[in-house]
């Protein structure tokens, strides 16, 4: 999760940095003397605001009265600044304009001519709606944390899913929850659902009626409200942190924050999580202990401890000693769980190695499923299997037993 909002934090930053920049010809150049020391001050005016007023009251949004003050000090001082109009007009649009979409019946004849095409089109679909997914999830979870509530992350992939479905028929580009957006919608007191929808409701109006006013908004406006979007989420805990928790966990915070970088966000949420699967298997693989004791008549005892899995095979058979140990032997899993085929193979296959040496041999306190599996190798194995009302009711991941979880 850190690793995933330090990665967007400067991405936002690093995109709002290209706007520091005028056009120039062919080539965009950086903003030098008076222009540049305007542009920083509107930034700077901006991003005080919205860190001054809340401090004062909450009870109107910052980041709105410090987009509509800056536009005034521009627009009443006659300052010659890049508003979103210009903006526009220089990427080759022409102007803001709004209007409600028409659904495109072309899209159903154009289907009919993308012979050849269709893996290039799944793909792309495939990676847009796991990168949607994604970034709508994490937005939720860090909104979660923020208002200390909890949001139904099932609903909100039906509706996002629903939603640019739907929009996709009338020609609009796909969406997700936008994390800036969602924080300045939580700082601004938005907690409900309702803020959501009179977000997505404004957004409309202005686009329809309000386009020439939004034309005149500078960019600098626009600039200092994400700066100040890059502060709130950007988790700064991290550097505090970094040397406290365990290696391979800050190697994966610092691995995922700059794939977002260097990459997407799918693909470092991709990594981080192989990364931390990898990790956690050979913590798990390390763990695995034998306690060994005598009893009184002579048995041996193992009493396995941690989970026996295809990571830790070998750490178990290790534990072992078939050739010096007594006629009599016992292996205790009641402080030990079976979590794979792979680890009942190797039960199998002790087992098998001190039977085949004429030794006795004990299984107790395996869980019903391990007990099956068992059998089902060798039948035989039911004269050697202790039943107890001990034993454990977990039940072992393979698909060689279909097993109902309670």
């Amino acid at each position: 999760m850190m690793g995933f909002v330090n990665g967007l934090a400067i991405v936002i930053f690093l995109s709002q940095l290209g706007l520091f920049k005028e056009s120039r010809g062919t080539v965009p150049q950086w903003l030098n003397g008076l222009d540049l020391w305007i542009m920083l001050a509107l930034v700077a005016l901006t991003m005080g605001i919205m860190f001054g007023l809340p401090k004062l009251t909450k009870k109107i949004p910052a980041a709105l009265i410090a987009i509509v003050l800056v536009a005034c000090i521009t627009i009443f001082g006659n300052l010659d600044v890049s508003t979103v109009g210009s903006f526009i007009r220089d990427g080759g649009g022409s102007g803001l304009k709004g209007s409600l979409p028409v659904f495109q019946t072309q899209i159903f004849g154009f289907l009919d001519t993308l012979n050849g095409h269709w893996g290039l089109i799944i793909s792309t679909a495939f990676l847009l709606a796991a990168v949607g997914l994604i970034e709508s999830l994490m937005t939720l979870n860090l909104i979660d944390e923020m208002t200390e509530t909890r949001g139904s992350g099932n609903r909100e992939c039906v509706a996002q899913g629903g939603a640019n479905i739907l929009n996709g028929l009338f020609g609009g580009m796909g969406g997700c929850a936008m994390i800036g957006q969602s924080i300045i919608n939580v700082s601004s007191g938005g907690r409900g659902r309702l803020s959501g929808a009179t977000a997505a409701i404004a957004l409309l109006c202005f686009v329809l009626f309000g386009a020439p006013l939004i034309e005149q908004i500078p960019i600098a406006a626009l600039v200092g409200v994400m700066f100040m979007v890059v502060i709130g989420t950007f988790a700064w805990s991290s550097f505090r942190i970094l040397h406290k928790i365990p290696v391979a966990d800050a190697i994966v915070l610092i691995t995922v924050s700059a794939v977002t970088v260097w990459q997407d966000l799918a693909i470092a949420v991709l990594v981080g999580v192989i990364m931390s699967a990898l990790v956690f298997a050979w913590k798990s693989a390390t763990r695995i202990r034998a306690r060994k004791r005598i009893k009184e008549d002579g048995t041996k005892v193992y009493e396995i401890w941690g989970p026996l899995f295809f990571g830790s095979t070998t750490a178990f058979n290790s534990k072992f000693d078939v050739s010096t140990d007594p006629n009599s032997i016992e292996i205790d899993f009641i402080e030990s769980k079976i979590s794979d085929h792979s680890g009942v193979e190797a039960v199998r296959n002790i087992a098998n190695k001190y039977l085949d040496t004429g030794k006795k041999i004990k299984l107790t306190h395996l869980s019903p499923d391990c007990k099956a599996l068992l059998l089902k190798w060798n039948p035989e194995f039911e004269t050697i299997i202790k039943d107890s009302v001990e034993d454990p009711r977990y039940y072992v991941v393979t698909d060689t037993l279909d097993a109902e979880v309670p």
